[in-house]
């Protein structure tokens, strides 16, 4: 019986698959999307969709595998109030039985226009406010089996609420009060171009002097004030884009908008597309004397991505449409290089000072060392392959588990491959000469040159002849206990640890107790994680209990680190009050080291190679 059901199921899928192709819209026809925005405070997107169409069986997707997020995870459960109509006569669909990202139509004789309406629920801390938007539009629309991403073009219009004001890479090409319509494009660069939208808006150029691309910064906020971006940071930001032009020698796109989002009431994080990107950040961000720190982080990232991940993307990460499941094991040079590059950009741009980037990559470091017990057993290149199906770091135990450490390991890893070159080539090359032969080429606007891990390790070769390929597989398949700082070392700088807290908290936040007793802890108390064997676990804490009590009073985190202080000098143990669901409990924790917090240290036996890679460029000339 299961061996005909897995036949029928097979056949069932061939039919479907069939039936997918039988009767797409009309190829070379343009797919017209309007999206009503006017009910944003409410939380609720209302879109229209028409397509030419032929009789006959007709399936359409919602788009299922995002590029940047690296997973199937399409917001399909926000997709609502669905519903056909052509000639008049609503039309019935049923959702795939396999795929709840597919629906399936029956077109009737005679009809060749479908229309579609549809709500998209944006969610709680997700994109919007009472204030301001930011349209993926991934979220809002529908396209047709059988025909390529590339090749399906779309008229997009958008309905914003009266007196919000717009930013967006893509050409308008009509305006009128609180309409705006864009050209026709296809539906990859459709998806690959946000738009910010807001009662608060801002635009400021970042067009260095003599560059002949447009570069500008696009703001939307839940207050004016928000805005203030100050004179400083702006000449930073410019600086920012005159040093991507120095170090990749070339642009792949028609224009550049920095798109930023300030709010505490959105979720934060930064989202990667062509000739722009999705950043999002505390509302008063640009207000804080760290603002810098703050966007040399995020900003500097998701713009090296034009570069690399946009234009060169490994093969498996490029797909034709948006069901095509992707492959993951390279996005140790997808994310990890860009994750090299944007700090670098951000420090040579000023963005960040030279301590700045010190601290940022002691405290990756220190992560990836005694935070990381999880490096015995799970490799580098696992942590890429398995990011597409695993939750790996969600629900606590990140220390044991892994997360996504091809990023942070992965810019130990191209620091390392930056410090061989300038070896190998007896300084005569650098990363520069690497990213200009790669990601450099002629401008013809948006465009994807893909590799392989074979291609990659022939363009390292072609900079400076190294065994690469041995090099990287075995950095990507180590399941050593101690971090990867070869680039470190190489560069002339050593990790230590000391009792002297970090100069600034570095992009992904200071270390907290982790590296003395071992416990990274919320503002309540609450236990994020534990390490595996650290003297804290060994007392018998870990990830979501809660500390509640320490030596006999009230948790605060200043009587914590206290009592860390005063353990130095002491054999009394710290004794930590914990509560495990409904229960009491005391654990004794033997720990006298003091505080501990990673730094770089210059290692005078060594030219200072590190602080070369981060000198500015673009102001030397």
């Amino acid at each position: 019986m299961e061996r005909c059901r897995i036949r029928l199921l097979v056949f069932l899928a061939i039919v479907w698959a069939l039936a997918a192709t039988a009767a797409p819209a009309r190829a070379g026809e343009t797919i017209s999307l309007t999206v009503d925005a006017t009910k944003t405070q409410q939380k609720l997107l209302r879109a229209h969709l028409a397509m030419p169409v032929n009789p006959g069986p007709l399936t359409l997707y919602y788009p299922k595998w995002i590029p940047g997020e690296h997973g199937p995870d399409g917001p399909i459960s926000n997709l609502t109030g669905l519903k056909f109509e052509a000639g008049g006569k609503t039309i019935a669909w049923q959702r795939d039985l396999l795929d709840v990202f597919t629906f399936h139509l029956e077109i009737p004789a005679g009809v060749s226009r479908l229309e579609a309406q549809y709500d998209y629920i944006e969610p709680a801390g997700g994109s919007a406010t009472d204030k301001l938007l930011v349209l993926e539009w991934n979220e809002v629309v529908l396209y047709p089996a059988g025909i390529p991403a590339e090749q399906l073009m779309y008229d997009a219009k958008l309905l914003m609420p009266d007196g919000w004001k717009f930013g967006t890479p893509l050409p308008v090409a009509k305006e009128s009060g609180n309409q705006v319509s864009f050209k026709p494009i296809s539906l990859d660069m459709l998806v690959d171009s946000p738009v910010i939208t807001g009662e608060y808006y801002r635009a400021i150029d970042l067009t260095p002097k003599g560059e002949p691309i447009h570069h500008e910064i696009d703001m939307v906020a839940d207050s004016e004030a928000a805005l203030n971006m100050s004179p400083a940071i702006q000449k930073e930001m410019t600086n920012l884009v005159a040093e991507s032009g120095k170090l990749f020698g070339a642009r792949h796109y028609r224009d550049y908008h920095f798109l930023l989002t300030l709010s505490d009431h959105v979720a934060h994080f930064g989202l990667e597309h062509h000739e722009s990107n999705d950043s999002r950040l505390p509302e008063r961000a640009l207000l804080l004397p760290d603002a810098g720190m703050a966007l040399g982080g995020l900003l500097a990232h998701e713009f090296v991505h034009s570069w690399n991940g946009k234009f060169r993307r490994p093969a498996d990460l490029t797909v034709a449409y948006y069901e095509e499941p992707m492959k993951t094991d390279l996005l140790w040079g997808y994310e990890g290089l860009t994750d090299f590059l944007g700090p670098m950009l951000a420090a040579r741009s000023g963005l960040w000072t030279q301590d700045e980037y010190h601290e940022h990559l002691a405290s990756i470091a220190a992560a990836l060392g005694p935070g990381r017990p999880g490096r015995t057993w799970r490799p580098l290149l696992d942590t890429a392959s398995g990011v597409s199906g695993l939750s790996f770091g969600r629900g606590g135990w990140l220390s044991w588990r892994r997360g996504a450490d091809y990023y942070d390991e992965g810019d130990l890893l191209w620091l390392e491959v930056a410090t061989v070159i300038h070896r190998e080539s007896h300084g005569q090359k650098s990363i520069d000469d690497f990213c200009q032969a790669f990601h450099g080429g002629a401008n013809n606007g948006p465009e994807v040159k893909t590799y392989t891990f074979d291609e990659l390790v022939g363009a390292l070769n072609a900079v400076a002849p190294f065994d690469w390929a041995g090099f990287l597989h075995e950095r990507l398949d180590s399941m050593s206990a101690n971090a990867p700082v070869g680039g470190i070392e190489n560069g002339g700088w050593k990790v230590v640890f000391n009792g002297e807290p970090a100069k600034s908290q570095g992009r992904r936040g200071g270390p907290g107790d982790v590296y003395s007793i071992g416990l990274q802890l919320g503002s309540d108390g609450t236990v994020s994680d534990a390490i595996v064997g650290s003297p804290a676990f060994e007392a018998g804490i870990s990830s979501g209990m809660k500390v509640i009590g320490v030596n006999g009073r009230v948790y605060t985190h200043d009587l914590l680190e206290d009592a860390i202080k005063a353990a130095k000098d002491s054999s009394q143990p710290i004794t930590l009050l914990v509560v495990v669901d409904d229960y009491f409990q005391t654990s004794t924790v033997n720990y006298h080291g003091g505080d501990r917090y990673p730094h770089l240290v210059r290692d005078d036996a060594k030219p200072d190679d590190l602080d070369e890679i981060i000198k500015p460029r673009a102001a030397s000339e």
